[in-house]
């Protein structure tokens, strides 16, 4: 969530999100044409000729192995983005400790920068 809320490089986001949207639709539209490509050489192989059937089962195929591809090359894209965003993205607070040797009114001014800190830093 983090990512998303990033103000970087909107192109990224907004392919992330087209992709969501044709993940969503084509599944389901992958899986029924499957499903009835399947059913259809069933048929045929009972009641018509074999040729048909073979050609069926071909096209579910071809459909599931396009399917497959496209599903895994956007996988391993967006992954890609988001192992270098987090690479190049890292936020880190380094806390120093209270100690004798700093002066009380600059301990306080540390305790309150820790305070103002944001959600999204890391304390190391």
């Amino acid at each position: 969530l983090q990512w998303l809320r990033n103000p970087g490089p909107q192109h990224e986001k907004r392919t992330l999100f087209g992709d969501m949207v044709c993940f969503l639709f084509i599944t389901p539209l992958a899986t029924i044409s499957g499903w009835l490509c399947l059913r259809g050489a069933v048929d045929h192989l009972h009641f018509s000729s074999r040729l048909e059937a073979v050609g069926l089962i071909a096209l579910t195929v071809a459909l599931f192995t396009i399917y497959l591809f496209w599903t895994l090359v956007s996988f391993r894209y967006h992954c890609r983005l988001y192992n270098e965003w987090r690479r190049t993205n890292q936020r880190v607070i380094l806390l120093i400790p209270k100690s004798a040797n700093i002066p009380s009114n600059q301990q306080s001014l540390l305790g309150m920068q820790s305070l103002k800190r944001n959600l999204k830093e890391t304390i190391v």
